[in-house]
């Protein structure tokens, strides 16, 4: 199990990183914070891992990442944890809300939550972060589109 999780934040890392890399619009920077966010097919996580931690791997069930990171004095990015709420509207604005779970490997923290779409639709993502001991909320919006393949 542990080497299942371990797999999991690997994964969700990657993706994180491979997203950040090729898309500069996921993460918000809202000063000492930042909220990192990507989301992919569910298909796309090992179905040992999707097992281990109760994810439900199939087409047409997305998967939305969350991080909220701090920024250092040095610039660098520390893990933290807090709240991740939010919702899902389609392209007729029906909301899918979103049961975000936290999800912790050493020092990573990550919130990820599951959603049904259909091929090609247009998902806008309505997220509130909310860093432990802030105070304050960190909203995040933005559009993503999946595919079966």
């Amino acid at each position: 199990m542990r080497n299942a999780r371990n797999w999991l934040a690997a994964t969700l890392i990657c993706l994180a990183f491979i997203s950040f890399q090729t898309h500069a619009a996921d993460s918000k920077d809202f000063g000492e914070y930042q909220v990192h966010y990507s989301v992919f097919p569910s298909t796309f996580l090992d179905p040992e891992v999707a097992k281990a931690n109760n994810l439900t791997r199939s087409r047409g069930i997305g998967i939305v990442n969350i991080a909220i990171m701090r920024e250092g004095e040095n610039g660098s990015l520390t893990p933290v944890s807090g709240q991740v709420e939010g919702k899902a509207l389609n392209d007729i604005q029906q909301p899918k809300f979103l049961a975000f779970r936290r999800i912790q490997e050493g020092e990573s923290v990550y919130f990820i939550a599951e959603y049904q779409y259909r091929d090609a639709e247009l998902m806008t993502f309505q997220i509130t972060a909310r860093p432990a001991g802030a105070g304050k909320d960190l909203p995040i919006r933005f559009a993503h589109t999946l595919f079966n393949n």
